[in-house]
């Protein structure tokens, strides 16, 4: 059986509260972390990853309701996005733009750690669903592709 690392797990947990997040997931290698405030129950299973589809885009809160493409990026972890490398720099990718398969679109921070979330396949970003510096959650729609 694997060791627990408890480190990660208060850092999850620190993000937790810091972002206000209702659960926090961080994933590396074979192994996954998950760490909640929902029931009453200690949150610490660590299971095998699960294949997920890239980040999605940024629009307003209303838009976020429509139903989901099937060329939407989604979120691989939960964290806080980023859709500069800094505060001064140009967006990754921008509504129009042509992107392909592998490029960056976005950063999300998780335990201090920045992780590219890339396209899967090529197309032209049609949607950003998700602002700069918010939290998202796993799974969560960024982009939808064209």
């Amino acid at each position: 059986m694997e060791t627990i690392n408890k480190k990660a797990i208060a850092d999850l947990a620190e993000l937790l509260k810091e972002h206000k997040l209702t659960e926090i997931e961080y994933e590396t290698g074979d192994t996954r972390i998950r760490v909640s405030n929902k029931g009453n129950g200690p949150a610490l299973p660590v299971v095998p990853p699960v294949s997920v589809a890239a980040p999605a885009s940024s629009v307003p809160a209303e838009e976020k309701k429509a139903p989901v493409a099937a060329n939407t990026v989604k979120s691989p972890m939960v964290g806080v996005v980023y859709l500069s490398a800094d505060p001064n720099s140009p967006p990754f990718v921008s509504i129009g733009d042509l992107v392909g398969a592998g490029q960056t679109l976005c950063l999300i921070e998780a335990m201090k750690t920045f992780n590219p979330v890339k396209a899967e396949k090529s197309g032209k970003i049609a949607q950003i669903l998700v602002e700069s510096g918010t939290p998202v959650e796993f799974n969560e729609p960024l982009f939808v592709l064209e």
